[in-house]
């Protein structure tokens, strides 16, 4: 009930900041009474001077109290009409779908981390997010890179204030430094921000697919909690939608855009059968670069490698994180060793000078499962001496190879990624119009009831002027009652349903009716009273 009393007073303060109960408050008429001198007669008695003043006393009484009706009868007008301007303001302003958040690219990450909600607290921040005043649904996403808070709002500035302060209340930021980062987007702008989100477009990496999965978890937490309803879930869903038919019509994730990928598939263009299965392979370094090399070599198939590093520890933090691949560890003493065993090489230690000269790998056996050993040096400074490439027994390739591959690589995603507008632009107005079709359910509900009370009051009155008549006769006066209303109704829910015709019309044309019938039945006041109540009762709860 707390939430519910502070909507109310919500209105109210909201109203009088706004000077609405100063300009819609009737004025008190300004009741003076008057005193006029006349000189008394002074032949006049006692008794006369006394009937006057007692006269003038009864007069003053009854102007004080026509005084305190008219007060009162002005408060009571002004209360009315601060009422009627609230509830006037709610059903004019729509609610809207509304994104504040802050992401990589707005925030650094000491903010960022601040913000940051686990997994497993989603339905509860959902919940209160959904207690505010002014926000009837919600979700969260939260990741690494982003922290967006998705809701729909019953007032959209109020609803952006009262987020705004949510999110400084649960992280310790102040106001003033969320608004330096954080970003807003409403209704239309919020959808595709979202869409664009799942299809991995405005990830760091142009396309990454991790992001899908994190949009589907938002939506398999929310399920079944109070808040995560039908707008919220039906904007998450399209959004999955969105981005399976980005990846799929476009495969914008293929080709490397990261050194360290495209070192692992530029090897496996070289490889016999295009396999890992069947190479030897050695990892040099367990550094940042090396354990990405590592991780992609374990999603490209490769099961075994040997991992050379000047300590131990690095590699059993990865060893543990990919139990499924054998990684054997060797120190760097036995790095020359570890070579001559090697068919596929990667490098990527922070060493000053060349671990492998030209004279090093012209001692190392032939014998490998390829034409020649493959080097694949990401290291800067380089690791592999250049001159290793003019040995017949020895293939290299350096960053600077890679990265045209990787720049090739973004250009071609870049092209993709015009091609995923075009998609989310569709399914943009798939949603819009499936939302707008929602718009349409509280007036059909509303309409049906209002006209269903008509039918009842007037059935009872008609059946209490005809007296005794028998079942049969009350039964018919029903049945015509009913079919009178199915009657009537039929038309407006024609015309509101959308039920798949060919012939309906527009969504702007079928909310062009459903407005028209609101207004002609006057049933926007009883559809935001009842979002009120169903707020008061979440409330409750």
């Amino acid at each position: 009930m707390a939430a519910a009393g502070g909507f109310s007073t919500s209105i109210a303060s909201s109203a009088q900041s706004n000077g609405n109960l100063r300009s819609q408050a009737v004025p008190c008429p300004q009741i003076q009474s008057q005193t006029f001198y006349k000189p008394l007669n002074s032949r006049r008695t006692s008794a006369s001077n006394q009937g006057l003043c007692l006269k003038c006393e009864s007069a003053s009484q009854n102007l004080n109290s026509i005084h305190k009706e008219e007060s009162k009868r002005s408060n009571v007008i002004a209360l009315e009409q601060l009422k009627a301007s609230a509830i006037d303001r709610y059903t004019k302003e729509k609610s809207s779908i509304i994104v504040i958040g802050l992401n990589v690219h707005t925030a650094p990450v000491d903010v960022r981390e601040k913000l940051a909600i686990p997994e497993a607290q989603w339905p509860r921040a959902i919940s209160d997010i959904c207690a505010l005043n002014h926000i009837e649904e919600a979700a969260v996403l939260s990741t690494c890179n982003r922290m967006e808070i998705y809701a729909v709002a019953l007032s959209q500035h109020r609803g952006v204030k009262e987020v705004t302060e949510w999110m400084s209340k649960i992280s310790g930021v102040p106001v003033s430094e969320l608004c330096q980062h954080r970003f807003m987007l409403y209704n239309k702008d919020a959808t595709r921000h979202l869409f664009e989100v799942a299809s991995g477009l405005d990830s760091i990496v142009l396309g990454e697919g991790q992001i899908l999965a994190q949009v589907k978890q938002v939506k398999k937490l929310g399920q079944g909690v109070d808040g995560f309803n039908r707008k919220i879930g039906g904007l998450f869903e399209h959004a999955i939608i969105t981005g399976k038919r980005v990846r799929t019509e476009t495969n914008i994730s293929s080709g490397s855009v990261s050194v360290s990928s495209a070192a692992v598939e530029l090897a496996l263009t070289k490889l016999p059968e295009s396999s890992y299965a069947t190479v030897r392979v050695l990892v040099i370094g367990a550094g940042k670069m090396g354990k990405l090399v590592i991780k992609h070599l374990a999603a490209n198939g490769c099961k075994e490698m040997v991992v050379v590093n000047r300590t131990e520890e690095k590699v059993a933090v990865i060893r543990e994180e990919l139990k499924d691949m054998r990684i054997v560890y060797k120190p760097l003493s036995e790095m020359m060793g570890c070579a001559a065993e090697a068919d596929v090489i990667f490098t990527s230690t922070a060493s000053e000078t060349p671990l492998f000269l030209k004279e090093h790998v012209q001692t190392l056996p032939a014998d490998t499962k390829m034409a020649r050993r493959l080097f694949i040096d990401i290291s800067v400074p380089r690791n592999v001496e250049p001159c290793v490439s003019d040995l017949e027994t020895a293939e290299v390739y350096n960053v600077d190879n890679l990265k045209d591959v990787v720049a090739a690589n973004k250009e071609d995603r870049l092209r993709k990624a015009m091609k995923a507008q075009t998609i989310i632009s569709e399914e943009l107005q798939n949603f819009e119009a499936w939302k707008d079709s929602l718009e349409a359910v509280p007036t059909i509900k509303k309409l049906r009831a209002y006209l269903e009370r008509i039918r009842a009051s007037e059935l009872e009155k008609c059946l209490s002027k005809m007296g005794d008549i028998t079942d049969k006769q009350k039964k018919a006066i029903y049945d015509l009652s009913m079919g009178m209303m199915k009657k009537f109704l039929h038309g407006p829910m024609q015309q509101l349903r959308c039920d798949g015709r060919s012939d309906f019309q527009k969504p702007e044309e079928m909310l062009e009716i459903m407005h028209a019938v609101n207004r002609m039945f006057d049933l926007e006041t009883e559809i935001i009273l009842e979002t009120v109540r169903t707020k008061m009762e979440r409330t409750k709860k």
